[in-house]
């Protein structure tokens, strides 16, 4: 979890922490791993984060690093960029074999994680430990590729590790560039499937919908145009909409239509974590 820190404003995020609480308005139980500095904008996280209905079981406090944040950069037709301060306290997050164990007794359904935390070689082997001692969770690998958080081995090992995969266009050119797989959408999904044994598939195209490969059906779904206030976050939004998809059993376009509308109503208000309900979702 991190503060993103806009010019006039900061606001709860992270992808992992976005995600839970998503995950939690489509009436999911989320378990989040990570980590607050022994300070203000930590003390002051917690509550934000119970406020939210997560539980802080496994969020430790430590006098190592700061609590995360990450300057937010707004840019032209909707891009945004983030310049994250590192270390963070989450880069202090180790799973003791009592804490392991605990999460081991939850026996989770699915385990989520993004490239970030494991962009040190210690967040790596934790997520490596968690992979281990989870085999039964399906492992849903979100990007979110940072500037100089991130390496061509370190995705490529997480790629490997993956069963469900969701990725940007961009990310994809990337992506696309040290694995050699196909550059064409419907192509880089199906090749990737054959070859790392990915369940599903996702590649957001921003306004303009998404792709979807799930259950060997493959759709582009158009995107639902609103009044954007800002775009953090709603790709956190989409990837819980994407994951209840996926354990409800839908078909590939059902999955990406539902995941569109959530994504497009968190990018049409204020903040990562806004207020929303599925009704509304599936209203628009």
């Amino acid at each position: 979890m991190l503060w993103d820190i806009f010019d006039q404003s900061r606001r709860l995020g992270g992808a992992p922490l976005n995600f839970a609480a998503h995950a939690g308005r489509l009436g999911h139980h989320a378990l989040l791993i990570s980590a607050v500095g022994a300070d203000a904008l930590g003390e002051e996280a917690v509550e934000a984060i119970q406020a939210l209905g997560l539980t802080t079981a496994f969020l430790r406090k430590t006098s190592r690093y700061p609590t995360g944040s990450a300057r937010v950069h707004l840019g032209p037709r909707d891009q945004t960029h983030f310049t994250i301060e590192r270390p963070a306290a989450y880069d202090a997050v180790n799973i003791s074999d009592h804490t392991l164990a605990q999460l081991v007794s939850h026996a989770p359904d699915w385990l989520y994680f993004g490239t970030l935390f494991a962009s040190t070689a210690a967040g790596e082997a934790t997520l490596c430990r968690l992979s281990n001692a989870l085999p039964a969770a399906v492992r849903f690998y979100d990007l979110n590729l940072r500037p100089e958080c991130w390496s061509a081995p370190l995705v490529s090992r997480l790629l490997r590790n993956a069963h469900v995969v969701k990725l940007n266009e961009e990310e994809l050119d990337h992506v696309q560039e040290f694995t050699r797989l196909p550059r064409a959408t419907e192509a880089f999904c199906r090749e990737g499937a054959k070859r790392y044994g990915w369940q599903a598939v996702c590649v957001t195209l921003g306004a303009r919908g998404c792709a979807i490969l799930a259950r060997n059906g493959y759709v582009e779904s158009q995107g639902h145009a609103v009044n954007v206030a800002d775009t953090v976050g709603a790709g956190d939004a989409f990837a819980a909409a994407f994951m209840h998809g996926l354990i409800s059993g839908w078909p590939a376009d059902k999955i990406a239509a539902f995941a569109n509308r959530v994504g497009a109503l968190v990018a049409s208000r204020h903040g990562a974590i806004p207020a929303w309900t599925a009704e509304e979702a599936v209203a628009l």
